[in-house]
């Protein structure tokens, strides 16, 4: 089955290509289509966080790999599946962030450590509710953390 989501907006900032670390203290602005009226976002200042899935909008079809690899090309890391993977290489080419929110002005949504590029697509933007995050304890692979060690990273750390 195939659906379509509408865009409700558009990241106006922060980055301006694509980058796999270095996404901390990247100030941009969530800014929503002028469709929905101003009192949508009523209340969304009161949180410290959203929940975003925005599309990748400068990926192409021909990136999709439905296939086992090494996560960014490493192999001291294993190779595994698409949907193991957080890139544009997954069939949907849509990512999920949880920025923090710095304020609302209008129908702009102020918000940092984003990883989301210039003139990106929003198509979800909700409020981050903790005691919807995940239950019990999580983990991960040990190649998780060793390849995002400086996803968060100030942008203006980047050498």
């Amino acid at each position: 089955m195939k659906f379509e989501l509408p865009q409700i907006g558009v990241v106006v900032g922060g980055h301006t290509a694509v980058q796999d670390d270095y996404h901390g203290d990247v100030r941009a602005i969530i800014r929503l289509n002028d469709e929905y009226p101003l009192e949508s976002l009523q209340g969304l200042d009161e949180f410290s966080h959203a929940q975003v899935v925005w599309k990748m909008h400068l990926a192409r079809p021909e990136d999709i790999e439905l296939h086992a690899r090494s996560p960014r090309g490493n192999s001291r890391w294993p190779a595994t599946g698409t949907f193991v993977h957080r890139n544009h290489r997954r069939p949907d080419q849509v990512g999920i962030s949880q920025p923090r929110l710095l304020g609302v002005d209008g129908r702009d949504v102020h918000v940092t450590d984003f990883d989301a590029v210039d003139g990106t697509p929003v198509l979800v933007l909700a409020p981050w509710f903790p005691v919807m995050g995940p239950r019990g304890e999580a983990h991960v692979p040990a190649w998780v953390d060793e390849m995002t060690p400086r996803y968060w990273t100030p942008a203006s750390e980047r050498p």
